[in-house]
């Protein structure tokens, strides 16, 4: 049985290159203690779609985890709502910051569609890794 040709990547509108997009096991934050250490450094930056707490990592590229509650809405509003964070992290991914863990926490009024949420994703972890480098943390 032959095997059929695997797609070539999108380019890279700047420099023609081509981009891996997948969304791979190495981009998810999984352990509870990864989540614990973002929640317990404070680092917190938030908009009317989203809430991202950010860690800093030594890994080279980002990751992010999710954590979506039910006051977002039933578990198929919920489902689309993962769907749509981990499309925007993997569209968005080579505009984020490096070296950055990402927990997002969407707010009650995400649903603008995936271009709001990509919007968000890049400039809150922009504002995110910038509060890091300063040190800044939220009070307890």
């Amino acid at each position: 049985m032959a095997e059929r040709p695997r797609p070539s990547p999108p380019k890279s509108p700047d420099t023609g290159t081509k981009v891996d997009q997948r969304f791979l096991a190495k981009y998810r934050l999984r352990s509870p203690d990864d989540f614990r250490r973002a929640y317990d450094l404070r680092c917190c930056v938030s908009d009317s779609r989203l809430v991202v707490y950010a860690l800093r990592n030594d890994l080279g590229h980002p990751r992010i985890g999710l954590s979506v509650s039910r006051k977002v809405g039933g578990a198929v509003v919920r489902n689309r709502c993962r769907r749509l964070l981990r499309e925007a992290f993997r569209s968005v991914r080579t505009r984020l910051p490096q070296n950055v863990d990402l927990v997002l926490i969407p707010r009650l009024g995400w649903t603008d569609g995936l271009a709001g949420l990509q919007e968000s994703l890049v400039a809150l972890a922009g504002r995110a890794a910038r509060k890091l480098e300063r040190g800044e943390r939220r009070r307890p």
